[in-house]
């Protein structure tokens, strides 16, 4: 783990609530997909988590919704601002399961990690197909940076305004050697109820610290409690105790 400054170049629209910011700075402590850093922001008491995007040798991209003051913020900010960043936090997916089909499924602001994930295992020679569920058109992002880099991309809103009308659970393939997800925990418990495979889920929880200090973001497991920020964010399938 590193706290370091970073500088902002680019920080863009992409879609409806939804900024793409690219920090330029030390990288080093980013090791695996399904990291997250951690911004200081100013006048903010917690730090903001977001999940990696992607990362270059001096920069890191990341992809967050503006949800509330803390991110509105981060959506007014000019290329050339500075932040203070925590890195290379959370133990991220682990790439060896994968097999030769393995499967991404990403839910809104769950979509990000799976881009770095894709492209590593694009590297390793994988044939890799991707999900990306949306509610709506005006919120779909991620489908053409996918598409470019080869991945069998399948768009699916709840609305049925653009791709297959529905969740993503609608839109699983019939064979996967294993998958990935990122997202929301309602659709995560669906998606860990529709597959026929392992896998390893990614979650979305709030968190204090960030780095397992305040125990505020534990989860109860198979073999005990986990921090969501430390001991994950990813959880293997066999690992999940869904509260009922």
């Amino acid at each position: 783990m590193k706290d370091s400054v970073f500088s902002i170049v680019e920080n863009k629209r992409i879609a409806k609530n939804v900024y793409r910011m690219t920090l330029a700075g030390d990288v080093s402590a980013i090791k695996n997909p399904g990291e997250f850093i951690n911004i200081r922001l100013d006048g903010f008491y917690l730090r903001r988590p977001i999940s990696v995007y992607d990362l270059s040798d001096d920069a890191v991209t990341i992809i967050y919704k503006v949800v509330g003051k803390g991110t509105a913020a981060m959506a007014e900010m000019a290329v050339g601002e500075q932040l203070q960043v925590l890195t290379g936090l959370g133990n991220g997916y682990d790439l060896g399961a994968s097999g030769d089909r393995p499967l991404l499924i990403g839910g809104g602001v769950g979509v990000p990690p799976m881009y770095l994930l894709a492209k590593r295992l694009l590297a390793q020679g994988k044939q890799v197909s991707v999900i990306l569920g949306f509610n709506t058109a005006e919120e779909v992002f991620g489908e053409e940076a996918f598409k470019a880099i080869g991945c069998d991309v399948t768009v699916t809103t709840v609305d049925g305004s653009r791709g297959v009308k529905g969740f993503v659970t609608d839109a699983l393939p019939e064979e996967y050697s294993y998958f990935y997800t990122c997202g929301p925990e309602p659709m995560l418990k669906a998606v860990y109820q529709a597959t026929a495979t392992s896998g390893q889920f990614s979650f979305e929880e709030r968190m204090g610290c960030g780095f397992g200090a305040c125990m505020g973001c534990s989860c109860k497991t198979v073999t005990g409690y986990k921090r969501i920020c430390k001991d994950g964010p990813v959880l293997r399938k066999e690992e999940i105790l869904w509260e009922s």
